[in-house]
């Protein structure tokens, strides 16, 4: 279901279940916990999560759902499980993209608001259904929603339930590039990432998703932020700068 590729400094997660069009089965999610967890301990720069031209992802397996239905138990444990892959993504200290072509719906918009970047292609679509179910949505998800959209559209896309095309996607804030190549898109961001310091990358991720939590001081980001004035990096990039006499 995710098949992670370490290759280089991009590393490649890639949603592969092309018969149920990229639909995350409950047993899927540790999987998708352990592949972040190989992912933190090579030496990647960034992480590009994708699915395939036709989906990227349909959500979760609705094939679950009786179980789910019959045990409340069982209900619990999904959560818990999405919870814990999403928030293994979402902690990653290097820089994130979800690369979205075809239906991206439910859990699947879950797996991109989880990413630190989102770049749409033209035939992306978005939808998150739980209500046309009859549930909910992880409150986690519903957070990142609100922070990157607001509460108004974040109600739009939950209460009302439809679609949104890529453009619509991009003037609500919910994806930060569409394009009509999304390999090109991904490449050149994942490039301009890789560039820079992977240390400034990791504070700056942090204090993004702090910021957008509400948080406006921290003395971890702090300390962080005096500790890389005495870094080798900054040493190492200003000698690079000089002219050569």
């Amino acid at each position: 279901m995710f098949d992670l590729t370490l290759d280089g400094p991009v590393a490649r997660l890639r949603l592969d279940r092309p018969e149920a069009r990229n639909a995350v089965p409950a047993a899927a999610w540790a999987r998708l916990a352990e592949a972040c967890a190989k992912v933190a301990e090579s030496g990647s720069r960034a992480l590009v999560v994708a699915g395939t031209r036709e989906s990227f992802c349909a959500g979760a397996d609705l094939a679950d759902f009786r179980d789910l239905m019959a045990d409340p138990d069982r209900a619990s444990a999904f959560r818990l499980a999405m919870r814990r892959g999403l928030d293994a993504l979402q902690d990653l200290p290097i820089a994130t993209i979800a690369a979205v072509e075809g239906p991206c719906f439910g859990a699947g918009v879950a797996l991109a608001l989880a990413c630190d970047l989102r770049v749409a292609g033209e035939g992306a679509r978005f939808a998150i259904t739980p209500a046309k179910f009859g549930i909910s949505y992880p409150q986690a998800d519903v957070a990142r929603l609100v922070a990157l959209v607001g509460p108004g559209q974040a109600s739009r896309l939950l209460l009302a339930a439809g679609s949104v095309d890529s453009a619509e996607a991009a003037r609500i804030g919910l994806v930060e590039i569409a394009s009509d190549d999304v390999g090109a898109a991904v490449a050149a961001l994942a490039e301009a990432i890789c560039a820079n310091s992977r240390d400034s990358v990791a504070v700056l991720k942090r204090a993004v998703r702090l910021a957008a939590s509400g948080v406006e001081s921290d003395e971890e980001q702090d300390r962080s932020f005096d500790a890389l004035f005495g870094s080798d990096g900054l040493r190492d990039r200003l000698t690079a700068l000089r002219p050569p006499r």
